[in-house]
């Protein structure tokens, strides 16, 4: 079928490296470069003082037998090398706004009965906006696994209408409105901008089922990099491509390390778009597009305090918490020095796959806007200077203060902690401005803010969260799409489908 064609997929994240599983179980000849020492991406953990830490994927959905993620990971042969840890079914999210907790519980009956406890007049506002997101999600071809030609007219309705606005006409009760959108971290939302859309997929996908990977998410990395080398792929750290090479036709491969030429027929780039389009000094490129793909709106960056425990002093907390300073969680993006952080979401990693009792280590992590650490950009990691330093030690304290409110045993049980940035993760990642989740959807902006899956370069492609959405689901259905330029979307999906659930 592909005659053992070569493929150079720039970029070891999820993306990158599912693509190159699926083309190389299907007989291409893959080779994955890695600027890092490490492979990854935002699987990637570190280690301090014996405590381990995520840096992007920090719990998954619908891994339950069966369910859409699950028949995934199978598909790419890594569901049975990953430990999971299941998150409390009862209340795998937390919410804290307006002095209350509010549970989300997996499952249709126990999320309407959970969240009816709170809000008992909701009763059948709630069982219709659940409805309405799962059918949002059963619609989408992709995330449901149910293959179609074309998707329902239903998507581009709630892809046109924000989560504000539909949330608005269904839930009357503005406290339980803002509870709904209370998880909206996970996708960086805005106020009128955000398609309700991203909000049912995120929604549908933990509602099924939510876990976090017991031992950290490089687990997955290591059963991805496992399985391309098993299909004939390989995967080369230390190797950062420095220039997509062209012709007056196509891409002919990449260069290496600005040193060396490596042959392909077709180059998939994991980078962000616009690293991409850095990547390709080619006229196939027009400034039009160039500019289209620079002028897309970037998701916020976040702030990240990493927390080391001591030892016994942390009960494990088998949710994720988002709390609030204010009365609503929406535009915790605008802050000033003085309202600064408006929100934030704490969690604890699983260091072992049957829930500890204790906590070893967890994250604090809350907006940030690139322009806070401008003035540091083009220094080097670990170099950065005493005001760096002091600007970070700062904003961790002010931080940890703000989720020991609600959290008292939090202040007392931290051994150590450790801190990122956006300079941090745009020096780790590429991602504009360092970028939470990459490009923003925004439905004032429609197709403008979509990143297309090809180029105008006709055998260059891009895959990765800004392709179709992030998270490990959003990723893994854009490596579809993707892959699907070269397999059709009916032969991935007729190979998902045959693989043993």
């Amino acid at each position: 079928m592909c005659k053992g064609k070569k493929v150079a997929i720039i970029g070891s994240g999820l993306g990158g490296l599912s693509c190159g599983v699926i083309l190389a179980k299907n007989g291409y000849r893959v080779t994955v470069y890695e600027q890092g020492a490490q492979a990854g991406g935002c699987m990637q953990c570190f280690a301090r003082r014996g405590a381990k830490f995520e840096t992007g994927m920090h719990f998954i959905g619908s891994a339950d037998r069966g369910q859409t993620l699950d028949r995934l990971m199978r598909y790419l042969d890594v569901r049975d090398r990953v430990r999971l840890s299941r998150l409390d079914p009862m209340g795998y999210d937390v919410v804290g706004l307006q002095g209350g907790r509010f549970a989300f519980a997996n499952g249709e009956e126990p999320f309407v009965a959970q969240m009816s406890s709170y809000f008992p007049k909701m009763r059948d506002n709630l069982a219709r906006y659940y409805r309405l997101v799962k059918q949002i999600a059963n619609a989408s071809t992709l995330h449901s696994l149910q293959y179609s030609e074309g998707e329902s007219m239903l998507i581009p309705k709630y892809q046109l209408s924000s989560i504000n606005e539909v949330l608005d006409e269904l839930i009357p009760d503005r406290l339980l409105a803002d509870v709904l959108a209370g998880n909206l971290p996970l996708y960086a939302a805005q106020r009128d901008k955000t398609p309700f859309a991203v909000h049912a997929f995120v929604m549908d996908f933990y509602n099924q089922s939510a876990y976090r990977i017991a031992g950290g998410s490089d687990t997955v990395a290591r059963a991805l990099v496992d399985t391309l080398g098993r299909h004939g792929g390989t995967v080369l750290t230390d190797s950062k491509v420095t220039r997509i090479v062209c012709d007056d036709t196509h891409a002919t491969g990449v260069e290496v390390n600005g040193e060396r030429f490596e042959e392909a027929d077709y180059v998939i780039s994991d980078a962000h778009p616009a690293r991409t389009m850095e990547l390709l000094q080619t006229h196939l490129i027009r400034p039009a597009f160039r500019r289209r793909i620079q002028d897309m709106p970037q998701t916020v960056g976040a702030f990240a305090v990493y927390l080391h425990f001591k030892p016994g002093r942390v009960p494990y907390m088998n949710h994720n918490y988002f709390g609030y300073e204010g009365d609503t969680p929406w535009d915790c993006e605008a802050y000033d020095e003085l309202t600064w952080p408006k929100g934030y979401l704490y969690m604890h990693f699983c260091h072992e796959q049957d829930t500890p009792a204790m906590a070893q280590s967890g994250v604090i992590l809350s907006y940030m806007q690139f322009g806070d650490v401008a003035q540091w950009q083009g220094t080097r990691v670990g170099r950065r200077g005493s005001d760096y330093d002091d600007f970070k030690r700062r904003k961790a304290e002010r931080l940890i203060e703000v989720a020991s409110r609600q959290c008292p045993e939090l202040r007392d049980g931290i051994a150590h902690y450790y801190t990122s940035t956006p300079l941090t993760y745009l020096d780790y990642t590429g991602t504009e401005g360092g970028s939470m989740y990459g490009v923003a959807k925004d439905i004032r902006l429609g197709e403008a803010c979509r990143v297309p899956h090809r180029t105008r370069v006709p055998n260059v492609l891009q895959t990765g969260q800004n392709i179709n959405s992030h998270g490990m689901l959003g990723v893994l259905v854009g490596t579809i799409v993707t892959c699907g330029e070269l397999l059709t979307a009916r032969a991935i999906h007729q190979q998902i489908m045959e693989t043993e659930p």
